[in-house]
């Protein structure tokens, strides 16, 4: 029998993103963000468990990646969308980064985070723009 995962967030981006994206659409400048925020909305799930940061996107959402916490050396977030949801940067041992776009709650989701991995990691961690 396995070790039991509890889930905390399971789900796509926050529809504010794609709503503020849909409204710029109006000028031709900011098409591409909306394109970018439809492709989000439609193919991007995040799942944040007990025990891993899963992320499924890419092209129709065939993509998959797991981080597990003893992986991760920081994780940044940057409010967006008047601080209704932010980014988070979340930076591994081997240097590599995992971007997550559009988080909602992204504060309680980085308390979380923040809660699982090592000490040394949280000292280095922080938000941006707070």
């Amino acid at each position: 029998m396995g070790i039991k995962e509890d889930v905390f967030y399971d789900g796509g981006p926050h529809i504010g993103d794609l709503i503020i994206n849909l409204m710029l659409a109006f000028t031709i400048f900011f098409i591409p963000l909306t394109i970018g925020a439809i492709v989000r909305a439609l193919w991007l799930r995040y799942r944040i468990t007990s025990r891993r940061i899963s992320v499924t996107g890419g092209w129709l959402g065939r993509n998959r990646t797991d981080i597990v916490y003893s992986e991760i050396s920081k994780v940044v977030t940057v409010p967006r969308g008047l601080g209704f949801w932010g980014d988070m940067a979340v930076t591994l041992k081997d240097g590599s980064r995992l971007e997550l776009r559009a988080v909602p709650k992204f504060r309680q989701v980085y308390d979380y985070i923040n809660e699982r991995i090592s000490p040394p990691a949280r000292a280095v961690g922080g938000a941006l723009g707070s």
